[in-house]
C-alpha cells in the first residue's frame, strides 16, 4: 500500500465498496453525532466522509483531530444508506469506516476558518493566505487560472506560435509606469529594472526573424492598486507577429480570447467577426470611457445645439466658452415597461453631486393617465374559471369600456403634447416644448424614457458621465448580464497638449507607428493617430497593443515631438533603435492581461481573488513581511544608503 494513500478524496463510488484504503487530507469538519464521529476529509480533488465508533481501535485518536489537521486514515469503503446519499458530492454514495490513523501534521487554533462562508478582513486572509487558498472558492479560482493559461498556450500553439521567454532583469525602460529598480552589486551606483512589460525584446525578436513570439510573461509595474490591478506585478499573454497588419492581430487574437471566453465563461460570447470597433474619440463621446460596457446599450449623444440661446441659462452661458459642449444620456425605460419618473431622475442629480459635479439636467417625457385594464381582466379570468358567461361577459364589457376610454385620453393628450408625451421638470421648462421634442427625437426616445445632461469641457465631466451611464443602465434592467460582450478600440491620440510645461506629451504608447507615417507628423500633432489598439469586455481593458514604429527616422520625429532628442532617444532605447537600422521588418503585436481575464471568468470584482500570493492595496506582502528593511551589510555590499523618509 502506497505510503499516504491509495485513491484520493474525490475518487472512491460504489464500485470500491469492502475494499480498505487509504486516504491523506485535511479534516474540513468533525461531527459527533451520539459518539459516532464523522469526518469530512478535504485533499485538493475533493471530500470523502469517513466515520468511526467505539469499536474501531483508532476511535481514541480520532477523538483528538480538529479542523484542519492534516491525516491519514486506513479504512474500510461502505454503502451509504439510501436515505443519507449526498448527490451533491462525486463519494456521496459511499463512506469510509475508520481503521487506524496517523497525524501527519496538527493544526494551532485556526485564524479564519476554512469550512464555510465566512467574511474576513483582507488582511487576515492575505497574512494567512495558505489557509485562505484552501477555501473551496479559492480553489476553484486558482484551477481555473491555470485552466486559462493553459488553454491560452494551446490555442497560441495552434496558430504557429512558438514560445520564447525574455529576460527579467534589463535596462530601465520609461513605458509609463514607475519601475522597479534592482542594485547592481558588480557595476556599483549602477540599477537594472525589473521589465514593465517584454516591449523591446519581443520587437527585437522580429528584427531577429523569428515571425511568431508568445509567452505567458511577468511583468512588474510600481503602479497604485486599484480593484482590477495589481500594485507589483502580474501576468499577460504576450505576443507580437511580423509583416502584419493591425487587422492580422485582430485576427489572431480575438479567437483565442473568445475561446477561452466560450470554454470557461458560462455565458454567450459574440462571434469575434462581429465585434465592433469603435475610435477612442467616439468611445470617449458615447461611453464616457475608453473601455465600454457594450451589454448596456446607452449610447450618449451630444446636444449642445438645443440648449444655445436657450433659456436654460446655465447651459446656454457655458456653451459661449471655447472647447464646451452639452451631453446627454438617454434613458429609455426598461424591460418591465415601467416610466422613468422624478424620483429616479433626482437619485441620478444626487449621484453626480456625489461625484463632484454641481448636479445633472434631467427630463422625463410623461404620458396620459390611463384607466388601469386590471379589474376586468380579473372578471373575465373568474368567468373562465367558474364557467360563468355572465361573469365573463361582464368582464369582457367593462375591457371595453376602458379602453376606449383610455383611447380617448390618449387621443386628447397627443393633441396637446404630441407623440412624445408631456416633458418634465425645471430643464424642461425652461427650454421649452419645441426644443425638448427637438432633443427626444434626436435621442429616440419615447413616453415613459428620460434624458441626463452635463455640459462644460468634456475633460471635466466625462468619466461622471461615464459612470452614470452605468448606473442608469444597470438600475433600469438595460444591461444584459447573462453576455461578455467585446469591442476593439482603434485610433488612439499619440499626443496631448503638455499643460505645464507647454508643447506637447505622448497620450499613449510611443512606439506605435503613427497612422499616415512620417507625413502625419508633419501636421498638427494632437491630429496624429497611431495604429494602437485595445480590447474592451464588460467594462474592462483585457488586451492593448499596436503595430509598432519600426523605421528610425519616424521613431526620431515622433520622439521631438515629445521634446526627446535623438541623443536622448538612443540614451533610452539604443538596443532598439540600432537594431532598426539592420532590416527591421513591419510588426505589431498585443498583450492580454491573465489576471484581468481570470477575474471575468471567475465572477470576481477583485483582482486579488484570483492571484495565488497577491499583495494588498499598501502594496505590502504582509505574509512574508515584503518590502523589508535591508540589513547593514548588504547595503555596504551595494554601496548604497538609505536616506530616511521626510517627517
Amino acid at each position: 500500500m502506497h505510503t499516504y494513500r491509495t485513491h484520493t478524496c474525490a475518487a472512491l463510488t460504489q464500485v470500491n465498496v469492502g475494499e480498505t484504503v487509504r486516504l491523506s487530507g485535511w479534516v474540513h469538519r468533525v461531527r459527533d453525532h451520539g459518539g459516532i464521529l464523522f469526518i469530512d476529509l478535504r485533499d485538493h480533488y475533493g471530500i470523502t466522509q469517513v466515520l468511526c465508533d467505539p469499536d474501531s481501535p483508532a476511535f481514541a485518536e480520532v477523538e483528538k483531530v480538529r479542523s484542519e489537521w492534516c491525516i491519514r486514515i486506513d479504512g474500510e469503503v461502505k454503502a451509504r444508506d439510501a436515505s443519507l446519499i449526498n448527490p451533491k458530492l462525486p463519494t456521496g454514495e459511499i463512506e469510509v469506516f475508520v481503521r487506524a490513523i496517523e497525524v501527519l501534521g496538527a493544526s494551532a487554533e485556526l485564524p479564519l476558518q476554512v469550512f464555510g462562508d465566512q467574511e474576513y478582513p483582507e488582511e487576515t486572509r492575505l497574512r494567512y493566505r495558505y489557509l485562505d487558498l484552501r477555501r473551496e472558492q479559492m480553489q476553484e479560482n486558482m484551477k481555473l487560472r491555470s485552466d486559462v493559461v493553459r488553454s491560452m498556450r494551446q490555442r497560441m500553439w495552434g496558430q504557429g506560435f512558438r514560445e520564447y521567454q525574455t529576460p527579467i532583469i534589463t535596462a530601465s525602460s520609461p513605458e509609463g509606469a514607475r519601475d522597479f529598480l534592482v542594485p547592481s552589486r558588480l557595476h556599483p551606483g549602477k540599477f537594472y529594472a525589473l521589465p514593465q512589460a517584454p516591449q523591446q525584446f519581443k520587437q527585437l525578436i522580429m528584427v531577429s526573424g523569428y515571425d511568431k513570439y508568445f509567452q505567458i510573461a511577468p511583468c512588474f509595474r510600481d503602479e497604485d492598486p486599484r480593484a482590477d490591478r495589481s500594485p507589483t506585478d502580474f501576468y499577460q499573454l504576450d505576443l507580437e507577429m511580423s509583416f502584419v497588419t493591425q487587422q492580422d492581430v485582430f485576427d489572431t487574437v480575438s479567437p483565442v480570447i473568445a475561446g477561452v471566453f466560450a470554454e470557461f465563461g458560462g455565458r454567450k460570447v459574440d462571434d469575434p467577426a462581429t465585434w465592433p470597433q469603435i475610435s477612442y474619440r467616439d468611445a470617449a463621446l458615447w461611453y464616457g470611457t475608453d473601455k465600454p460596457d457594450l451589454r448596456n446599450p446607452i449610447r450618449m449623444q451630444v446636444v449642445s445645439d438645443h440648449f444655445a440661446g436657450s433659456g436654460f441659462a446655465i447651459f446656454a452661458k457655458l456653451l459661449e466658452q471655447e472647447g464646451t459642449q452639452i451631453r446627454a444620456i438617454p434613458a429609455p425605460k426598461g424591460p418591465n415597461g415601467e416610466p422613468v419618473g422624478r424620483k429616479f431622475c433626482d437619485r441620478m442629480n444626487a449621484f453626480a453631486q456625489k461625484e463632484g459635479l454641481p448636479g445633472m439636467g434631467y427630463i422625463f417625457w410623461r404620458g396620459p393617465e390611463l384607466v388601469s385594464e386590471q379589474p376586468a381582466l380579473i372578471l373575465i379570468q373568474r368567468g373562465y374559471d367558474q364557467g360563468s358567461n355572465e361573469i365573463h361577459a361582464q368582464g369582457a364589457k367593462m375591457l371595453e369600456e376602458i379602453r376606449l376610454e383610455n383611447q380617448k385620453r390618449s387621443s386628447a393628450f397627443k393633441e396637446l403634447h404630441g407623440e412624445g408625451g408631456e416633458a418634465a421638470g425645471p430643464l424642461a421648462k425652461n427650454i421649452g416644448p419645441e426644443r425638448a421634442e427637438a432633443i427626444r427625437l434626436q435621442l429616440g426616445l419615447d413616453m415613459g424614457d428620460a434624458a441626463f445632461f452635463l455640459g462644460g469641457k468634456p475633460s471635466a465631466f466625462e468619466k461622471v458621465a461615464g459612470k452614470a451611464r452605468t448606473v442608469i443602465g444597470d438600475e433600469l434592467g438595460l444591461t444584459e448580464v447573462n453576455r461578455f460582450a467585446f469591442a476593439w478600440i482603434v485610433d488612439f491620440p499619440i499626443y496631448q497638449k503638455d499643460e505645464d510645461k507647454g508643447g506637447y506629451e505622448f497620450e499613449h504608447n510611443p512606439f506605435s507607428m503613427p497612422q499616415g507615417g512620417m507625413d502625419a507628423l508633419l501636421g498638427d500633432p494632437l491630429d496624429v493617430r497611431g495604429f494602437q489598439y485595445d480590447l474592451a469586455c464588460n467594462g474592462y481593458e483585457l488586451v492593448s497593443g499596436a503595430i509598432r514604429n519600426h523605421k528610425p527616422e519616424i521613431m526620431f520625429k515622433a520622439f521631438d515631438i515629445a521634446g526627446y532628442g535623438e541623443d536622448e532617444v538612443r540614451k533610452r532605447f539604443g538596443g532598439m533603435v540600432n537594431a532598426f537600422q539592420y532590416g527591421a521588418p513591419p510588426h505589431g503585436g498585443c498583450a492580454a492581461g491573465i489576471d484581468r481575464i481570470v477575474m471575468l471568468l471567475a465572477d470576481q470584482a477583485n483582482i486579488r481573488e484570483v492571484i495565488m500570493f497577491p499583495m494588498n492595496q499598501r502594496a505590502e506582502d504582509v505574509m512574508m513581511g515584503a518590502p523589508s528593511e535591508p540589513m547593514n551589510e548588504q547595503l555596504r555590499e551595494l554601496r548604497l544608503r538609505v536616506v530616511p523618509p521626510e517627517s
